[in-house]
């Protein structure tokens, strides 16, 4: 055997002897009992080695056990532990420590004055009671100061003796009318009559009179503090018992809110104090035990489980922490311990006990001991909902094995512990209860009390109502427990020995009476009812146990040795030992009991022996106590108070806290201070970003809401420069001013500032304010924070802070937070970022919310605009200001912005003149930057030059004017922007340090270099201590993308003045100066792209902010543009330039370029973003698009043969297509397959990892009605009109079983959520349940009358039906009985829908009513307005409701309130609505096509997807939420990706239906509106998308430009008209006054008028289209459906449902004439060309009016429907109508009434007729997509569009969409159902006509019609589906060849494509060419190209 060493004085090594086997242990020596215990157990070990073969052994471990006590008892002494480790010495002395006895006399004698001080007291305190007391005090036991609370042994109290007793009777009462088996019955020889001397009356309780502090006083001991609190918790309870001093104390503290909390927080502060504490002896345990019944919840926890480590991580059971654990269970509050607690604790001790069963009998007996405490205080808790077996089991085996052990103290122990198990818990009553808790509160002020006070019986049962005075209360309690005591049979020991008595206590498994009874008289004696605990014991039938005996013995010894209680209590203890010592035969007390009586005698004093001996002893008493001296009766210690504490007590460093308010009246006083000229106007915001800027709230106020709230997280959204840190930095201000004392800390960190604010953010940020550590600990356990992070986007942060800095969990910083961020920087899923919890984690996200700050409201810009110049004084006054936004609408857009706002307002006064007219000037965002920078250069130049600076300083300063200083400034702008993202990624903030970074890139920045200084000061840099950054971080972005591009560095300009310095050349739409043509020549630098460009190092595809600098670069710069050709043509050959090129082609598809017909062959574009760009027509071919985007990219006809394209995004997946109807399509629960249900016999099912169909479920003879998977998605079960209902494998395809047994088509079926059950119901209202386990029917339910609808419940123990009778009955599984009826609706049950916790159930009726039911009590709890299915949340707490066929959206309402959250969708039909997984967004399906994501958090629409030809009927998510299925009546199913599709705030596309379509010839303009709020503006000869115009609501219906085409007009469905400059987009007006939608506005022709009209509020509007005021309304029409301006415009028509049109003045508003003939209501009027005539249509006919008599004058009949539009010839000699019904357009003669033609071949519904501006054609389009062109003269059809032969186009067109473009050119226009627009060019053919498509816009889909896809490399299995599915093909495109071949020779064709391709701005086969081919010599051949090109983009249509 190895010897035993000591390593380090942390370890030690110790072997002892087990099973004659020598092990060794590892103990850590922090815990000094369990390394005392270890060495006591190996040296008794040693004593009973055997064997002469192991001395030498032995004396090697009793050498290292000398060792061991050695080293201990220098650990004991370094903790101030003298005693102890002076017996350690003693022990190593005894072990023949000899080489060590000069070391340990040394450390002996140090404390010898000491020790000899401590040993005369205890000699004198012996001395003493040997007088008056014969006894004496323990040898560990120490004189108190004062009392805590509870000391180790007070877990119970006299009140309790009634709950054992009571629960005593009851118990055995019930187990003996069970069990056959009796306790044994004991003679009753009579009440004992003890001596009246010993405890003659009760008396009062040990208590020690306690000193309550002041305010702010500092208190000496933990007891004091416990009492204080307890006096405050339990105040109203304590009233009448108080001392007149607490009693005053009382009344003043209550009115100290500050003291109240100060004294919780320190409790809370010794409690972690104790956390901390190495070293957790009995006295530290003693201390915060202390506090345990003041504790808070919290606080109380954390304390238990603390203890509860400590157990589980010590090598043997810690006693101490044992009777902590027991006195916390003890006087634990209600609610602070449950079922789960207690069962943790006794699964812990047991585990541990069996860990040191092989110990020796003293460290068993003390564990044994300290487990009965715990399980005392579990009795005595009344923890409701434990399990008696499951508590009994982990500790019943280990106290039974206890029973063979032959030591008697152990036994004992283990029975008492055994038989307190056996009461774990018990029933107790009320008045126990009470009676319970008052006993414990009256004895932690037990000092304080006038009286122990006991509590009549009847005020208990009446719940404290009367509190009597004096003892009788508790003399009424003791007769209760007398009483029952002696109605229960005692246990005697029946001639058996006392051991085996104990035995019994541990071999039976029931209730024995003396525990009961021992528990009753502890609690007595305790409670210091002395004479009632003497009756107990002198009169319980249970008396003479002996072990009962024991169990009084050891209570009188524990009194006798508590110097706590009076002298004379602690002699009648020893009287009481001696009587029933002496008077053994009355008493019948064993030997056992006698030697017990003795040991504790002899404990108590030395003398025990002289007195023994004056006793009439006879010899076998002599023999009793000769054994006794020869035992070590220290093993085996009596359970006293001790109430000293650790000195330094753990209060006492609690106390000990840094001062930090001194720190935080600093720090106030500085953040007070900060704001300087600073201008600032309060911000307002809205919701979401897609919410209507008019829902605009005030910021301030929404952020102290939140603060008053229990929300932990406010996430503030903006643009960049939209004011968020100027928001942050002025709320910090805000919260510091209304800062109080130890109120909640406001704390602004600046996110960029602080390394990896990810981990312990707070705590950086205190550092950095200069606080030192003590005060960082303080404030993270004393004080709440409100955290205002500043620039997470900046910080290039994806961490969420708030969970990786563990805010608000236990230990960790308490706080809120408001945290700031760019929207651009963000992804769809971002609240996963930001929001405490996770995903799986929703009930947090109630924690969380989020705004986004607005752009300036014009009042706000007034308001900034005053405040500015009050603090700046600057050359403007405000209103020259305002009238310059006035003059610049482009300008006055971009102030909203509040930062451009404060560039603007620096520069404007450089800019221009007041008063200037400017209001064709365009300002842009990066040409008002260019200014500013340029102002601000030349402003630090002059504040340079005026400073006194050093001669080196003054020479360098000289240097750069030399050079030109704002040049240089700029440079060095550029520089460091470059420098910070190249080496800082981008992070803004630069820490410089001159000794650390002057040989690192920053030395080139930061230098002392005399010039570097000047240009640092110089530059709109902000520097704080060693950090530098830029004053906003755009000009960090507008830096950088200066470097990428400055127009000064690729021009050369010659002027006079070198020192103007201005920059961008005079055609740049940024510069704002009138330039002389003559003062300056521009000349182009002949320059490549440059490789070290930051576009060819590094990505900027996600950096909007910075792009958007370069997309405007592109629109003002041609050579920009042209640079960035050049960088995607130079990735043709070389890979280096793949970055470039990437950056390069997102920046232009940003700024709108389209790449239709470019020659992109091999170009390298890896990771770009091409989302919504047109490539049509254009040469892909080998281009590297690697992980590229093409989300809703226009590919139609490109060529991407061999491109390589892995990871691509195509933003959705392959449809399926089917050829029946689409029933129903659903997931399976774990996402693995899919199931579509057709509209015949089958089920088709595929995998979701490839989307490949597995199955096709075959065997039904009619249509499959229903289907539904099993919870583990492995079965299909499928009901059929057949009336059966199978079951399949998923796996296989397999039909496993087949249910047969409804008599009619089975209509629904549903599996249990359990799986093992189906409930189908048939045609006639029954439904079956299945038991798929027994194969059989298990119930029918007919009795319900005829059901429409059911559902299982969530836990499958019932089934919810709902039917034609109005009710909804509630059926058990299991009996298959009716368990309840709801009843209130009015109507037939339509659906019904349990929530996710199964509690509330959700029913709709026919009449639109649903109902919110409790399942448990079957009441209604809400009643919701009528809509539709609902659709409850995932988390059951919301429900979606919608209207179908009415367009009012859907409505989230609450469950538990019934309130109203929001609405979503507004102005759309909805069909079909579903909750994604974790309830954070819905997705919406309806009449639009479209599918919709929605934020339920904030309304806000957040992506569509398109595609779909019809509405769309079903939408669902996928089980993981990261895909959507819809079914339209299109009979396909398409699949999405959520968060790929649209993510610009502005698309340059429409996405809905095609409203209107507006052209303008002069600008060659065309504008168009849809079902949205915008309009777009398209270039009608290129097709490249020019603006969008926003600001509408609502639908926009009507556009119309006026005749001068300078202004547009549009009106829309929230109510206004609208106004718009149709140069600068800017809207000029907004005309309100309707009060409701407005359908339909027109221009005057003189272009000085708007009329419009809305069908609903009956009225007619004309505006003054100059000042926007309303000049007249019009009145009398019954709903208006249109009005018309004559062509003079002096009179306006309108029309309306009721059959009339009215002629009004315009002039005056009087209506002129009322035309009434019409049967029904006029569906449409157009005057003439003459304006003499006015044509109407409805009812089948066609009539004509004069205007001036408002006669008729013809009535044209002939349709065989109503005629839905009329419209002239461009002569005015005839009119064309036609029918929806018949099909048919008839051509009428003006003058003779005559129809000259019907012209017939529409098969499709016609929409819109039109003439050619000539007259010679009619062109008519159907809804369907189906055009026609027909001759007037002759009627024939020369051009057909057929719908059947394209129907891929889905091109279908309504009322106001097609338009001839003007009368030279036969070229129209057409705006689509599916939202193109497009351009046609007709072109003749002798009798027929050729009409091609010249250009169509994007729609917002994926369109890949006609692209080559052949040989593509690495695209996936499922994207090639897809792209073939969209009309892509894997070859050459022959049709389009053949076309281009006969064309080519055209020389019409040619001539057209000569004259197109000069001017145009679109990036077609002319331009590309031109930037291509001046590299080429081979003219002739690329001219070919060209054609060939330009042919194939512009293919023909036929």
């Amino acid at each position: 055997m190895a010897a035993l060493s000591l390593l380090c004085p942390t370890k030690a090594f110790i072997s002892f002897a087990h099973n004659g086997r020598f092990q060794f242990l590892d103990v850590r020596a922090t815990d000094p009992y369990v390394a005392l215990t270890l060495c006591h157990d190996t040296e008794v070990s040693l004593s009973q080695a055997r064997g002469p073969s192991k001395r030498h052994e032995l004396q090697v471990v009793r050498e290292g056990v000398a060792t061991a006590y050695i080293k201990l008892g220098r650990l004991l002494n370094t903790h101030g532990r003298r005693d102890e480790a002076q017996a350690c010495y003693k022990k190593a002395e005894k072990l023949g420590a000899t080489q060590h006895r000069g070391e340990i006399r040394g450390d002996c004698q140090c404390q010898c004055h000491e020790s000899q001080h401590r040993h005369d007291s205890q000699e004198d305190l012996q001395k003493h009671v040997q007088e008056h007391v014969p006894e004496a005090q323990h040898e560990t036991d120490h004189s108190p100061q004062c009392q805590p609370t509870r000391d180790s042994n007070s877990n119970t109290n006299s009140q309790q003796v009634q709950a054992h007793s009571g629960s005593v009777e009851t118990t055995h009462n019930d187990e003996t009318s069970n069990d056959p088996v009796l306790e044994e019955q004991g003679q009753d020889h009579g009440i004992i009559k003890a001596p009246q001397a010993i405890f003659a009356r009760n008396t009062r309780p040990p208590a020690v009179e306690l000193k309550l502090p002041k305010a702010d006083e500092r208190l000496s001991t933990t007891p004091q503090l416990a009492a204080c609190l307890n006096l405050l918790k339990h105040a109203q309870l304590l009233d009448d018992m108080l001392e007149p001093a607490a009693r005053k104390w009382l009344q003043a503290i209550k009115n100290d809110i500050d003291e109240q909390e100060r004294l919780k927080v320190l409790a809370t502060d010794v409690i972690r104090a104790f956390q901390r504490e190495e070293i957790k002896d009995d006295k530290a345990v003693a201390e915060v035990v202390c506090l345990a019944p003041v504790l808070e919840k919290s606080d109380f926890q954390y304390l238990l489980r603390e203890l509860c480590k400590g157990i589980d991580q010590s090598v043997l059971l810690d006693i101490h922490k044992l009777d902590g654990i027991a006195q916390l269970i003890y006087c634990a509050e209600p609610g602070y311990l449950d079922a789960d607690d207690l069962v943790k604790i006794l699964e812990l001790l047991s585990t541990r006990l069996r860990a040191t069963h092989t110990q020796s009998s003293n460290h068993m007996y003390q564990l044994t001991m300290a487990v009965s405490r715990v399980l005392d205080a579990m009795a005595d808790s009344n923890v409701k909902g434990l399990n008696r077996e499951k508590l009994h089991e982990p500790l019943s085996l280990y106290l039974s094995e206890i029973k063979d052990n032959s030591d008697p103290y152990l036994v004992y122990q283990a029975a008492y512990a055994y038989q307190a198990l056996l009461y774990v818990p018990d029933d107790e009553t009320l008045w126990q209860s009470t009676l319970r808790r008052t006993g414990k509160v009256v004895q932690g002020v037990a000092g304080l009390v006038s009286a122990v006070k006991g509590l009549d019986l009847n005020g208990f049962l009446d719940g404290l109502k009367d509190i009597q005075q004096g003892v009788s209360g508790a003399l009424g309690v003791f007769k209760m427990t007398k009483s029952t005591i002696d109605a229960v049979t005692s246990i005697t020991d029946g001639g058996k020995g006392f051991v085996e008595c104990m035995k019994e206590g541990l071999g039976v498994k029931r209730k024995l009476t003396w525990y009961p009874a021992l528990r009753g008289a502890e609690s007595l004696l305790r409670s210091g009812q002395l004479a009632n605990f003497k009756r107990v014991v002198c009169e319980a039938p249970c008396r003479m146990d002996p072990v009962f005996q024991w169990g009084v013995c050891q209570l009188l010894g524990e009194v006798a040795a508590d110097s706590m209680w009076d002298a004379k209590t602690r002699q009648g203890a020893i009287m009481f030992l001696r009587e029933i010592y002496s008077n053994r035969a009355e008493w019948e007390s064993q030997s056992r009991v006698q030697e017990w009586i003795l040991v504790i005698l002899m404990k108590l004093s030395a003398s025990v022996d002289s007195d023994m001996r004056e006793s009439e002893a006879d010899s076998q008493e002599h023999t009793y106590i000769q054994a006794c001296r020869q035992k070590d009766h220290t093993l085996y210690p009596l359970r006293i108070t001790s109430s000293l504490m650790a000195s330094p007590s753990l209060l006492d460093r609690a106390q000990n806290r840094p001062d930090v308010e001194g720190q935080l009246r600093q720090l106030r006083k500085q953040r007070l201070t900060e704001q300087g000229n600073v201008v600032y106007i309060t911000p307002q915001a809205k919701a979401g970003l897609q919410a209507s800027d008019e829902s605009r709230f005030q910021l301030l106020e929404k952020v102290k809401e939140f603060l008053n709230s229990e929300q932990k997280v406010f996430l503030l959204l903006g643009d960049p420069g939209a004011g968020k840190s100027t928001f942050s930095r002025a709320l910090n201000r805000n919260l510091w001013n209304a800062y109080k004392k130890d109120g909640e800390i406001p704390l602004h960190i600046n996110l960029p500032a602080i390394d990896k604010p990810e981990h312990d953010m707070i705590a950086k940020q205190l550092r950095k304010l200069e606080l030192s550590e003590p005060q960082i600990r303080e404030l993270k356990v004393h004080r709440k924070f409100i955290l205002i992070c500043d620039g997470y986007d900046e910080s290039q942060q994806t961490h969420n802070l708030y969970t990786s800095n563990r805010l608000n969990e236990p230990g960790e910083w308490s706080a809120k937070m408001i945290i700031s961020c760019r929207t651009e920087y963000l992804g769809t899923d971002y609240r996963d970022r930001f929001q405490p919890g996770d995903r799986n984690h929703q009930s947090k996200s109630a924690q969380f919310q989020e705004a986004v700050m607005t752009p300036f409201s014009e009042t706000q810009i007034d308001g900034y605009i005053d405040e500015y110049v009050s603090i700046h004084q600057p050359l403007w006054e405000a209103k020259d200001y305002k009238q310059a936004l006035d003059l610049i609408p482009s300008l006055k857009e971009l102030v909203k912005n509040p930062f451009l706002m404060s560039l603007s307002l620096e520069v404007m006064p450089r800019m221009m003149d007041p008063g200037e007219h400017l209001s064709a000037t365009h300002v842009t965002k990066v040409g008002l930057y260019d200014h500013f920078i340029e102002h601000w250069l030349e402003r630090g130049k002059k504040r340079l030059g005026e400073k006194k600076l050093s001669p080196q300083s003054r020479a360098a300063f000289e240097s750069l004017i030399d050079e030109g200083f704002t040049r240089n400034g700029i440079d060095f702008l550029k520089r460091i922007a470059v420098a910070i993202y190249k080496e800082q990624d981008g992070q803004p903030i630069v820490e410089y340090s001159r000794y650390k970074d002057e040989r690192s890139w920053k030395a080139e920045f930061f230098s002392r270099d005399d010039e570097m200084q000047l240009l640092r000061e110089a530059c709109p840099l902000t520097r704080n201590g060693n950090q530098y950054r830029f004053i906003h971080r755009s000009l960090l972005e507008y830096g950088l993308a200066l470097a990428v591009f400055d127009p000064h560095d690729w021009r050369q300009i010659a002027v006079s003045q070198p020192s103007l310095e201005r920059r961008g050349s005079v055609s740049s739409v940024s510069s704002f100066e009138i330039h002389d043509p003559h003062e300056n020549e521009i000349l182009t630098v002949e320059r490549g792209p440059d490789l070290s460009s930051p576009l060819a190092w590094r990505s900027f595809v996600n950096e909007h902010s910075l792009v958007q600098f370069l997309e405007e670069r592109v629109q003002q710069e041609p050579v920009f543009k042209q640079q960035l050709l050049d960088f995607i043509e130079y990735s043709k050959k070389d890979k280096k330039w793949r970055m470039a090129a990437a950056n390069a082609i997102t920046i232009l598809v940003r700024s709108g370029v389209v790449f239709r017909g470019a020659e992109l062959q091999g170009i390298q574009i890896p990771g770009a973003d091409l989302r919504h760009s047109i490539f049509e027509s254009a040469n892909l071919q080998g281009a590297d698009l690697r992980k590229a985007n093409l989300s809703n990219a226009w590919l139609c006809g490109s060529d991407l043969s061999g491109a390589q394209m892995k990871d691509v995004q195509f933003g959705e997946l392959p449809f399926l297509k089917y050829d029946k109807k689409v029933r129903t399509c659903m997931y399976s629960p774990d996402g693995s397959s899919f199931a579509v249900h057709l509209d015949d016999n089958t089920v088709n099912v595929y995998t979701t990892s490839n989307w490949e169909r597995t199955w096709i479920l075959s065997g039904h003879n009619d249509g499959v009605t229903s289907i539904s998977y099993s919870r583990n998605g492995d079965r299909i079960v499928s009901g059929s009109e057949d009336r059966t209902i199978r079951v399949w494998d998923v796996a296989a395809g397999d039909c496993l079983y087949i249910l047969i047994g409804h008599t009619s088509k089975v209509l629904s079926v549903a599996y249990s959520p359990h799986g093992n059950m189906i409930a189908s119901r048939c045609d006639d209202g029954i439904v079956r349940l299945w038991d798929l386990d027994a194969g059989n029917c298990r119930h029918i339910i007919s009795k319900c009358g005829y059901i429409e609808v059911e559902a299982f419940s969530t836990k499958e123990d019932h089934i919810a039906f709902g039917g034609r009778d109005y009710g909804i009955r509630i059926w058990d599984v299991a009996s298959g009985e009716c368990r309840s009826i709801l009843i209130g609706h009015t109507g037939t049950i339509e659906s019904i829908a349990y929530s996710a916790q199964g509690n509330h159930l959700i029913s709709v009726s026919s009449y639109m009513v649903v109902r919110v039911w409790e399942v448990a009590t079957g009441e209604c709890r809400r009643i919701l307005p009528g809509y539709g299915s609902p659709v409850l949340s995932p988390k059951g707490n919301q429900v979606a409701l919608c209207r179908r066929w009415v367009e009012e959206g859907v409505e989230l309402w609450d469950v538990e309130t019934g309130v109203r959250v929001r609405t979503v969708a507004d102005y759309e039909i909805i069909f079909s609505i579903a909750y994604s997984p974790q309830g954070d967004q819905i997705v919406t399906g309806g009449n639009d096509r479209a599918v919709r994501l929605w934020d339920v958090e904030t309304g806000e629409w957040r992506q569509t997807m398109t595609g779909h030809m019809t509405s769309v009927q079903n939408v669902l998510f996928s089980p993981k939420g990261d895909h959507i299925a819809s079914v339209s009546g299109d009979n396909t199913v398409r699949l999405w990706n959520v968060g790929s599709g649209t993510s610009r705030k502005l698309s340059n596309h429409h996405s809905n239906n095609m409203l209107c379509i507006a052209y303008s010839p002069k600008r060659n303009q065309i504008a168009s509106s849809a079902l949205e709020q915008t309009i777009q503006l398209w270039d009608a000869v290129t097709g490249v998308h020019s603006r969008t115009l926003t600001g509408h609501g609502g639908y926009v219906y009507i556009i119309s430009y006026c005749p001068q085409e300078d202004r547009l007009v549009s009106c829309s469905a929230d109510k206004t008209v609208r106004l718009w400059d149709a140069d600068s987009g800017a809207c000029l007006f907004i005309l309100s006054g309707h009060t409701d939608t407005v359908f339909h506005v027109a221009f005057s022709p003189l272009g000085n008028q708007v009329a419009s009209s809305s069908s609903f509020d009956y009225t007619v509007r004309l505006w003054n289209a100059k000042t926007g005021e309303c000049q007249h309304i019009l009145t009398g029409n019954s709903g208006v459906e249109a009005v018309k301006y004559s062509p003079q415009g002096n009179q306006v028509a309108s029309y309306s449902q009721d059959g009339t049109a009215r002629l009004w003045d315009v002039e005056t508003g009087a209506c002129e004439q009322t035309l009434i003939s019409h049967s029904g209501g006029i569906k449409w009027i157009e005057y003439s060309p003459n304006g003499n005539q006015i044509a109407s249509a409805d009812d089948a006919t066609v009539q004509l009016w004069d205007v001036k008599t408002g006669m008729c004058s013809h009535i044209f009949i002939g349709h065989q429907g109503y005629v839905a539009r009329v419209v002239y010839s461009p002569r005015g000699d005839h009119v064309a109508s036609f029918s929806c019904n018949d099909k048919t357009i008839r051509l009428w003669d003006t003058n003779s009434g005559k129809c000259r033609h019907t012209l017939i071949g529409h098969k499709q519904e016609i929409s819109t007729i039109t003439y050619t501006p000539s007259g010679h054609r009619i062109a008519s389009w159907s809804y369907r997509g189906e055009g026609r062109l027909w001759d007037v003269e002759t009627g024939n059809c020369r051009w057909t569009l057929n719908y059947d032969d394209l129907s891929s186009l889905n091109h279908g067109i309504a009322t106001y969409n097609f338009i001839w473009m003007s009368p030279d050119a036969d070229s129209f226009i057409t705006g689509g159902l599916d939202g193109s627009v497009r351009v046609w060019d007709v072109v003749g053919e002798g009798d027929q006509c050729r009409v091609r498509m010249r250009w169509r816009s994007p729609n917002g889909q994926l369109s890949v019609e006609d692209a080559c896809v052949q040989d593509v490399k690495g695209l996936s299995h499922l994207d090639k589906r897809l792209l073939k599915q969209r009309g892509a093909t894997d070859g050459p495109n022959y049709r389009l060849r053949e076309a281009s071949k006969k064309v080519m020779g055209m020389a019409s064709v040619v001539s057209k494509l000569k004259s197109s391709s000069l001017g145009t701005t679109e990036l077609d086969s002319s331009s590309t060419s031109a930037a291509v081919s001046s590299r080429s010599t081979q003219e002739n051949k690329a001219n070919r190209r060209r054609i060939q090109r330009h042919l194939k983009a512009r293919r023909y249509i036929l």
